[in-house]
């Protein structure tokens, strides 16, 4: 997110979390400040980032979380105690859930994401029942090329540490704009089941 005309109106929808892309090869990188920032739970995703340049942009941002999307190691973690962290991880199959555990305690948050040629924003699945393997203690957020028709789908699907699912290419206009509609459907479809 970066316009703060679309910023707006997609907090006005009751979302719980606002992701800020810092990483200059997205094409949703976000290059300076938005005229308006939510007053939703604000999140910086970085890729191999150095520290002090996260905290100066968390900082700046008043970001209340911290998204790690590359290879960052259990130590670098630790350093960035202050703010919450989400761990995000690229899942295939059962195996890229083993590298976990070296998170378990460290991070606050896990995010699945479909293990794909980009770094994140591949806009395809991975196959959800991979994650009947997961065991740990970690909440987590399920990603990866979730679109408007899966809402069904995801009203019914459930994990006993699902805390909530991440949106974004399929809910584009163009990088970095969302379609208002299409997610106001969306989270009205989801939250059904909520109220079921």
């Amino acid at each position: 997110m970066r316009d703060a005309q679309n910023i707006r109106a997609v907090e006005s929808l009751g979302i719980d979390m606002m992701g800020f892309i810092f990483w200059p090869k997205s094409s949703r990188y976000v290059i300076q400040r938005p005229a308006y920032l939510p007053k939703c739970k604000r999140v910086g995703v970085f890729v191999n980032e150095d520290i002090g340049q996260v905290r100066h942009i968390a900082n700046g941002f008043g970001l209340h979380l911290i998204q790690l999307h590359g290879s960052e190691s259990p130590e670098y973690v630790t350093q960035l105690r202050e703010w919450k962290i989400i761990k995000a991880f690229n899942i295939a199959s059962a195996d890229d859930l083993e590298q976990t555990r070296a998170y378990e305690g460290i991070a606050d948050y896990f995010l699945f994401d479909t293990k794909g040629k980009s770094v994140g924003g591949n806009g395809k699945k991975f196959d959800w029942n991979v994650l009947e393997g997961y065991h740990g203690k970690t909440p987590f957020l399920l990603s990866g090329g979730i679109g408007p028709e899966d809402a069904e789908l995801l009203r019914h699907w459930h994990h006993p540490q699902c805390i909530g699912f991440d949106i974004n290419s399929r809910f584009e206009l163009e990088p970095g704009i969302k379609d208002i509609n299409n997610i106001k459907t969306f989270i009205n479809t989801i939250r059904q089941h909520e109220s079921d």
